[in-house]
C-alpha cells in the first residue's frame, strides 16, 4: 500500500468516526398535518448504533422541553450513547412541537410512527421486534407515557404497511416526567403548548393525564424523579406509578430527594448519577437486554 493509498484510508476512516448518526424521516412522502417543508415540519428519529456487538435491544428516546424546544443533547444524544454503552439502538425522536403550531394529537402520532417505524424495520437493524421500548424525560415523558397508554395494534387495512404494525412499546422508562396535564400539579407551559388554542379544556386535560388512562396492558414501566423539582412535581411520577400498582404492571421507581428538574444522566453527581445503573440492571433483570443467565443454586450441608 504505497502512501497515498493510506492517506486516503485515513483520512475515510477519520470522517466516518466523526459521522453524525443516520437521519431518518418517519414519513417519507410528507408527515400528515404538516404545516411546510422546514425541518421543524419533518419529524425524524436520528439513530445510534452500539459500537460493540448489539444485543437486538431498541428505545425511542423523547427529549423534554415543554412541547417548545427540543433538548436534544442531555435528553437525546446523550441519553442514546448511554443505551448504546448498554448494546441497544437508540432512536432520538424529533417529534413536532407547539410552539410550531402543531398540537394534539400531532405529538402522540410522532411517537406512535416512531414505535411502528422501528419495529417494521427491525430485521435491517438486527432488533427483536419484541423488545422496543420507548423514553422519555419532562415533557418527553409525558409523550412517552402517552405512547405507552395510548397505543394501538396497527390498521391491518391501512395502505402504508408500517401503519399495520402496532405501536405498543415493551417497555417504558421515565425521567421526571409530566403526566398529569390538570392544574393540580401539571407543568402548565407542557400544558399550553399540547394542548394549544384547547388549553382551557379541562376535559381534554383529563383524557390526556397519563395517570388515567393506565391498564394491564401498559408496559413495564421504570420512573427516576427527584424530591426538590420544583417545575414538574413528584406528585406527577407517584400518581403515575400507584396507577400501575392498581393495574399490577410491573414497575420501579426511584426518588432522590435533592436534584434540579432537568439533570439528565447527572454522571457528574455521585448520588444523582446512580439511577441509570439502576436503570440497566431492571432492564436487564427483566430481559430487556437479552437473556437472563441465572447462576446455579448452590446448598450446604449444615
Amino acid at each position: 500500500m504505497n502512501k497515498s493509498t493510506a492517506l486516503l484510508i485515513f483520512i475515510f476512516m477519520t470522517a466516518l468516526a466523526h459521522a453524525g448518526p443516520e437521519s431518518v424521516n418517519l414519513w417519507p412522502q410528507g408527515a400528515p398535518g404538516a404545516k411546510g417543508d422546514k425541518p421543524q415540519d419533518i419529524p425524524r428519529v436520528e439513530i445510534y448504533l452500539p459500537a460493540e456487538k448489539a444485543n437486538g435491544a431498541a428505545m425511542v428516546v423523547c427529549p423534554g422541553g415543554g412541547y417548545g424546544v427540543l433538548a436534544a443533547d442531555h435528553e437525546g444524544k446523550q441519553i442514546a450513547e448511554f443505551y448504546n454503552r448498554l448494546g441497544v439502538t437508540a432512536f432520538v425522536l424529533y417529534y413536532r412541537l407547539g410552539s410550531k403550531g402543531y398540537h394534539h394529537p400531532i405529538e402522540l402520532n410522532d411517537a406512535k410512527r416512531a414505535l411502528r417505524w422501528v419495529r417494521s424495520n427491525a430485521q435491517k437493524y438486527a432488533i427483536d421486534p419484541q423488545r422496543i421500548g420507548i423514553t422519555g424525560f419532562s415533557a418527553g415523558g409525558h409523550l412517552a407515557s402517552t405512547a405507552a397508554t395510548l397505543f394501538d395494534d396497527g390498521d391491518a387495512k391501512a395502505a402504508d404497511p408500517i401503519d399495520r404494525v402496532s405501536s405498543r412499546p415493551d417497555v417504558c422508562v421515565l425521567g421526571y416526567p409530566v403526566i398529569t396535564m390538570m392544574n393540580d400539579f401539571t407543568h402548565k407551559g407542557s400544558r399550553a403548548n399540547l394542548l394549544g388554542p384547547d388549553k382551557d379544556d379541562d376535559q381534554l386535560a383529563t383524557k390526556l393525564s397519563s395517570q388515567n388512562n393506565v391498564t394491564d396492558r401498559t408496559p413495564p414501566t421504570f420512573i427516576f424523579q427527584t424530591d426538590e423539582d420544583k417545575v414538574v412535581p413528584a406528585e406527577n411520577a407517584v400518581n403515575y406509578y400507584l396507577a400501575l400498582r392498581k393495574h399490577h404492571v410491573p414497575a420501579e421507581m426511584h426518588i432522590y430527594q435533592r436534584g434540579p428538574h432537568g439533570v439528565g444522566l447527572k454522571l457528574s453527581d455521585p448520588i444523582l448519577g446512580t439511577w441509570s445503573a439502576h436503570l440497566a440492571d431492571w432492564l436487564r433483570l427483566g430481559g430487556f437486554l437479552g437473556d437472563i443467565k441465572k447462576g446455579a443454586v448452590e446448598s450446604k450441608t449444615p
